[in-house]
């Protein structure tokens, strides 16, 4: 059965001598030879291959449209065409393996249709394993090294420059509080008041629910 295939083509305001119609073309032309049909193009113009999903619309569309199996494979020129961050590369191709859709690379000979070409999915599982790993040992030794401050100095100072007296977020002002009160009591809505004070709308429906009960008891 042929196969559904999708386009992806991003031009970045650096790559001007490029044109979405020239890689379009080319990759039609092997969606031809292949047998494959073309159901969608997705096309990003002028958009840096270094922002991230949220900021290049045709590629949340089509990795949305991935998720509910519109397509069978995702063709694009060149990696770097995908992305440019190897945070955001990774997040694509394993979005496209839990889908079940492929990934076809013109410019690196990537296929992922073929055994050979499914390597990339074990590849790039392998690089985002290592790379949460990575991030949570910096995490660890973040804290631990605030924890050593706070066991000798019994503070520490952020990279905002606050000095904070223990780990976790820090509590409401009692100078919060007190002017919450007085909002609420004067009949303000949960939003007003958070927004006013700086609170958060948890922290005021509590106040809020603690207020009630104090009055009912």
């Amino acid at each position: 059965m042929s196969k559904r295939a999708a386009i992806y083509v991003r031009v970045s305001t650096d790559k001007q001598s490029e044109s979405v119609e020239n890689q379009c073309n080319s990759l039609q032309q092997v969606a031809e030879r292949r047998g494959w049909q073309v159901v969608e193009i997705y096309t990003d113009e002028g958009i840096s291959g270094a922002k991230g999903r949220d900021k290049r619309p045709a590629l949340d569309a089509m990795l949305n449209d991935a998720s509910r199996r519109k397509f069978d494979v995702v063709m694009a020129w060149a990696i770097d065409r995908v992305g440019r961050s190897l945070i955001d590369l990774l997040s694509t191709i394993q979005h496209l393996e839990a889908a079940g859709v492929d990934l076809y690379l013109e410019a690196q000979n990537i296929d992922t249709t073929t055994p050979m070409g499914r390597l990339l999915f074990q590849v790039t599982g392998a690089f985002a394993e290592f790379e949460r790993s990575i991030i949570k040992q910096r995490v660890q030794v973040g804290l631990n090294s605030i924890k050593a401050k706070l066991a000798k100095d019994k503070k520490f100072v952020t990279k905002a420059g606050v000095v904070r007296y223990r780990l976790g977020r820090p509590g409401a002002k009692p100078a919060q509080l007190e002017q919450a009160k007085q909002l609420l009591a004067a009949g303000k809505g949960i939003l007003f008041t958070a927004k006013e004070t700086k609170l958060g709308t948890s922290t005021v429906h509590k106040l809020k629910r603690k207020m009630l009960a104090e009055l009912a008891a």
